[in-house]
């Protein structure tokens, strides 16, 4: 099998990423950039992906998709998105790292992450840096956001972390990053980081 049919492959069975399981329509826009950064803050505790998913989802669905919107929600609104979604365990820090990192944005940034970026002026570490800034986003989740948000922002592609290359050793493709994402157009690079992770843990490939 060479490494295009690899990639199919993987595309094919995983490549879907978490902003699209989240329902995120990923553009350069405060809001959908925005939607991001709630879900990477979700994914950063530890609990399944799909858990919060499904928060991320709820979240949005109660209307909170702008950090103003978030900033202002009282506690009953989020605890309910939240246990709607299943994220109970962590729901206690959640609603307050949510509510500090919307004010956060709000304070900092007028609103919009895109100042963020311009300010880094493709610096991707301080990019990174930026992001462990709000409150329950680590290293992991920085770096998610980073992958995913590598489609509408070409000056942070390629963008693979050490997890995603490790991975794709286990999936028999190049760990090198510049060879794994000449392996497909910069908007599928993602798709293929998504892909590839989960990949990782199947057996049958």
């Amino acid at each position: 099998m060479t490494d295009t049919d690899r990639v199919a492959l993987l595309l094919n069975r995983y490549g879907e990423t978490y902003a699209q399981q989240a329902g995120i329509r990923l553009a350069d826009r405060p809001q959908p950039l925005y939607q991001l950064l709630v879900l990477v803050k979700l994914l950063s505790t530890r609990i399944s992906a799909d858990v919060a998913v499904a928060a991320a989802r709820e979240l949005f669905k109660a209307g909170l998709t702008t950090p103003k919107a978030m900033a202002g929600a009282d506690e009953h609104t989020l605890w309910h998105a939240l246990a709607a979604g299943h994220y109970i365990r962590y729901g206690g820090p959640a609603v307050a790292q949510l509510t500090a990192g919307a004010q956060l944005l709000l304070d900092r940034w007028h609103g919009d992450l895109r100042r963020m970026h311009g300010a880094a002026y493709g610096d991707r570490a301080q990019l990174r840096d930026s992001l462990m800034e709000f409150p329950g986003i680590g290293p992991t989740g920085a770096d998610i956001f980073l992958r995913e948000v590598q489609a509408i922002w070409p000056d942070v592609h390629p963008y693979l972390d050490p997890r995603v290359t490790e991975a794709a050793k286990a999936v028999d493709l190049p760990s090198n990053p510049d060879r794994l994402a000449g392996l497909v157009t910069p908007e599928r690079l993602p798709a293929l980081a998504a892909a590839v992770l989960r990949g990782s843990h199947d057996k049958t490939l």
